[in-house]
């Protein structure tokens, strides 16, 4: 991100972010100016506007202004739908990624920042699936990604997962591979052979470009790390990642119980949970953000709360793949911070947090006539605050408030409001509530104007799409048809392995899992 701007930006109000007593704070009828990339100035429009007519001025007191959104947790632009990939449970959804068609890093990610920009998102913790081949391998993937996050605007959170044990399975993969047909295990041995890098040598490359990313980006690029899960990473592996984000004052996200099956991979393997184990490890502190958390136990979320991690929920998720809905309403009775993911893709197979927004406020409501649930002012916090925090922006983005960094979204209070919405009726309300991408109408990043009418305008969004659709509109090569035959050929090999380890007993509801009995 090297554009900087500085302009004024009007609204009839703005939603600042919410203050210590969990209300949202609100100004009207203001004024921001915006000098070289920061909030320099937030009051009445004609104080701030005095003396300023030269600067570009936009907006109107018909918009409501509010931070940027925050993803904290995404992977990559096509989705799996798009790509042919049916719904199945985590476990036997994974292994049939590697048949999906691939258009280039750069033109995926410019993809999926086309709608993340276009529904309010400013910034995003890029989680990167997994590095393979060599280090310049590494380096070019990670250039293509970060450079388009730069070309389009957005700030970006990066890491790429490791892992460096059980990939296929719950089990040892020798053990998974034996249990293949021969043609199978010939094209599928190669490519884990491939992803077995030390990880020591992952933690030089991480050290690498985060120093260049601060140099060349200090303000749009956090470079992080991303162990995969438990069940993914040795205990030393995990150790050497904790040790070396602690020296470099890096966060780490990583995912966690996100399936049942992970949390009973933990109870057989350790004799405790997941948490218990990486609180064991000294593995766990306030740098640190656990991805979905849908199999917690109560004893668990009091470790979390204790050591000052950050969770991010990923709601669509977890209904999408049957994983679990994790127990936000407990984890903020602890005032444990949450942010929130999109994850692959949300409940609409796109990236639209306002979508995601009004299903996590949903989700958490809870029966009963004096439930604690979190209204709209806290889903926004967990939108914009604990996300920027949970990226490796706290204190940078996140709030509207002059010395952070003017990433910044315009609503048009009458598409909201259409036909009518009573002034009884907070504003946070109403953004969450009839708020989406029908009503964004500008977004700015650190001053830069990048959305304008609704539409991206830092990239020619038009030519982007129309070369996603020429690729993936080209015949199938015969490569790729092989590595369709081979994931159809593994597959009920693969299913069989699962039914024969079985490491859960009988089914449990489908609820707030191991909160709610």
């Amino acid at each position: 991100m090297t554009v900087k701007d500085s302009c004024i930006v009007e609204a009839g109000t703005l939603l600042v972010g919410v203050g210590p007593d969990g209300a949202m704070e609100r100004r009207y009828d203001v004024g921001i100016r915006v000098h070289e990339g920061l909030i320099a100035q937030v009051g009445a429009i004609e104080a701030v506007a005095y003396g300023n007519d030269h600067l570009p001025r936009y907006g109107s007191r018909g918009m409501i202004a509010m931070p940027g959104l925050v993803n904290g947790h995404h992977h990559f632009g096509l989705t799996p739908l798009m790509m042919g990939v049916p719904f199945a449970p985590l476990e036997l959804w994974l292994p049939r990624f590697r048949a999906m068609r691939q258009i280039g890093n750069r033109l995926d990610t410019l993809y999926s920042a086309i709608e993340m920009l276009e529904s309010g998102t400013t910034t995003v913790h890029h989680i990167q699936s997994g590095l393979t081949g060599t280090p310049d391998n590494w380096h070019a993937i990670t250039s293509d990604i970060l450079g388009a996050y730069d070309e389009i605007g957005m700030r970006a959170g990066y890491s790429f997962m490791m892992r460096d044990q059980n990939i296929l399975a719950y089990e040892d993969d020798a053990k998974v591979l034996a249990a293949l047909p021969e043609k199978v295990r010939d094209w599928l041995a190669p490519k884990l052979g491939a992803a077995a890098t030390p990880t020591a040598d992952y933690m030089d490359f991480f050290r690498a470009i985060r120093s260049g990313w601060a140099e060349t980006s200090p303000d749009g690029v956090r470079v992080n790390l991303a162990p995969a899960n438990l069940h993914w990473c040795s205990d030393e592996s995990l150790q050497l990642m904790s040790q070396t984000a602690r020296e470099a004052g890096a966060s780490i996200h990583m995912h966690l119980v996100e399936t049942e099956r992970q949390a009973e991979y933990a109870l057989k393997k350790f004799g405790h949970t997941a948490v218990q184990h990486l609180q064991k490890l000294e593995c766990l502190g306030p740098e640190v953000t656990l991805g979905h958390g849908n199999w917690m136990t109560p004893e668990d979320l009091d470790i979390i709360a204790g050591c000052g991690c950050t969770m991010c929920h990923n709601a669509s998720s977890g209904l999408r793949l049957g994983s679990g809905i994790a127990p936000v309403n407990e984890m903020r009775a602890r005032q444990i911070p949450v942010a929130l993911g999109i994850d692959q893709s949300n409940l609409a197979d796109d990236r639209d947090m306002t979508l995601e927004m009004k299903l996590v406020w949903a989700l958490h409501r809870e029966t009963g006539l004096f439930n604690d649930r979190p209204d709209a002012a806290a889903v926004l916090q967990m939108a914009t605050e604990h996300g920027a925090k949970s990226a490796g922006f706290g204190g940078l983005v996140g709030r509207v408030e002059p010395g952070l960094k003017a990433d910044i979204v315009l609503m048009d209070e009458k598409a909201m409001a259409r036909p009518f919405v009573s002034k009884r009726t907070p504003v946070e309300e109403t953004v969450l509530h009839r708020g989406g991408r029908h009503a964004i109408d500008k977004v700015f990043v650190g001053g830069r104007l990048v959305v304008d009418g609704g539409k991206v305008i830092s990239i020619d969004r038009e030519a982007v799409m129309a070369e996603v659709a020429a690729r993936l509109e080209a015949p199938e090569t015969a490569a790729e048809a092989a590595d369709w035959e081979m994931v159809n050929a593994m597959m009920p090999h693969l299913e069989a392995f699962h039914r024969d380890h079985p490491l859960v007993g009988e089914r449990r509801p489908y609820r707030f899992n191991r909160i709610t009995p």
